[in-house]
């Protein structure tokens, strides 16, 4: 698995030009020649410009670059097959058998690895038409950063074993991937039926027991009045983040937010170069289901908001979206999967804030050492409590 379709040679010396997420430079590391990473840039295809010629576009270009990138595509429009051919592209792609991440591989190559499972595959690509990502988040860390943070998460963890985190910080090389993400927007009315719940007290007389005399006492006792609640809500939801992925865990993803959108620069192949690109895996269509998901809490909130009272019961909620659009955009995170006494363990790093997460392994004979010492604090204590 090589990123056939994002190689960018070197014009000094046609070596591989990778991004160097330390100083967002497209860096050589054969000739140490770097040149700014620009929308449509080198690795977009067609001729080469002249070596003096800068990549970097004008103010007014990289804005107008950034507003086309950010603009919303048509949901619509899009499950009826009618966008552009611009917003298209055809992508030669491998699935794994064993956790379905989608990816590109380069038709040279037969036989790798999985980057999200460690699974062993044999290519059998095929083209697939895709809508082409809008957007992208640059890598902010480096593979050693990545690392870093995800030994010091390891380290963190009480039963971890030990071989395993000397493993992880001097294991193999990590995957830095982009990974593709839906973001959706869409105008939502909600109309509810339920009960508003107004709180009231009452003094209530009880019989307690006070040194073994009865007594009589008064207290106060909370109760709720019931009155019927209808009404009508609307919100309107920007950038609901859905990843489009299913070659990781959903939980593990989405621990890995927040993500900072605006940061999101206007797509090129530039910012590939020496990383992989995951096709998405989740269509559009069962996205929005997610992101509808991801929504209903909130309506939620907002219908207890206008129901009011102290408390309330919801009965029925009827939702209906309106003006709905999307983005396709590409977010980095590291991974690493290390096979260790024969389980595989997966670990994903948020390739611009740094946050980890992953299977969170165990030590039998650290579990085993800490309920011994356990035993042994807790027969101290019934002896000493013996003896007194």
């Amino acid at each position: 698995m090589t990123d056939a379709q994002h190689h960018t040679p070197c014009p000094q010396c046609g070596a591989e030009l990778r991004f160097d997420p330390a100083r967002g430079m497209l860096h050589c590391d054969h000739c140490g020649h770097e040149e700014p990473a620009a929308p449509g840039g080198l690795s977009a295809g067609g001729p080469k410009p002249p070596q003096s010629l800068t990549r970097v576009p004008s103010t007014r270009a990289a804005h107008e670059a950034r507003q086309s990138a950010l603009n919303e595509q048509d949901y619509r429009a899009a499950l009826a097959n009618a966008l552009p051919p611009s917003q298209m592209e055809e992508r030669r792609t491998v699935t794994c058998p064993s956790c379905g991440a989608s990816f590109d591989f380069d038709p040279a190559v037969h036989a790798a690895e999985c980057p999200f499972c460690a699974t062993p595959i044999v290519t059998d690509t095929g083209a697939h038409r895709q809508i082409k990502p809008q957007a992208v988040v640059p890598f902010q860390l480096d593979q050693t950063q990545a690392r870093e943070a995800m030994t010091a998460w390891l380290g963190r963890l009480w039963f971890a074993p030990n071989g395993l985190v000397d493993y992880a910080r001097k294991g193999r090389a990590m995957n830095g991937i982009y990974v593709p993400y839906w973001t959706y927007d869409a105008t939502t009315r909600t109309e509810y039926t339920g009960q508003r719940g107004e709180a009231y007290y009452e003094t209530e007389t009880v019989v307690v027991n006070v040194n073994g005399r009865d007594e009589m006492q008064t207290r106060q006792v909370r109760r709720i009045a019931w009155y019927p609640a209808a009404g009508t809500v609307g919100r309107r939801f920007d950038d609901v983040l859905v990843m489009a992925s299913t070659g990781l865990p959903r939980d593990y993803v989405d621990a890995l937010e927040p993500w900072d959108l605006g940061t999101l620069t206007a797509y090129s192949p530039d910012y590939l170069a020496g990383f992989r690109a995951e096709g998405y895996t989740v269509g559009l269509r069962d996205g929005f289901g997610i992101a509808q998901q991801k929504m209903q809490p909130v309506i939620e909130g907002d219908v207890r908001a206008d129901i009011g009272g102290d408390e309330q019961m919801i009965a029925s909620m009827d939702t209906e979206t309106s003006d709905e659009t999307f983005k396709h955009v590409l977010l980095p995170i590291w991974m690493a999967a290390y096979k260790y006494r024969g389980k595989t363990y997966r670990f994903v790093v948020n390739g611009q804030t740094g946050r980890v997460r992953g299977e969170r392994p165990w030590s039998a004979w650290k579990i085993a050492f800490a309920v011994l010492l356990a035993l042994i604090a807790l027969g101290i204590f019934v002896i000493v409590t013996q003896n007194r």
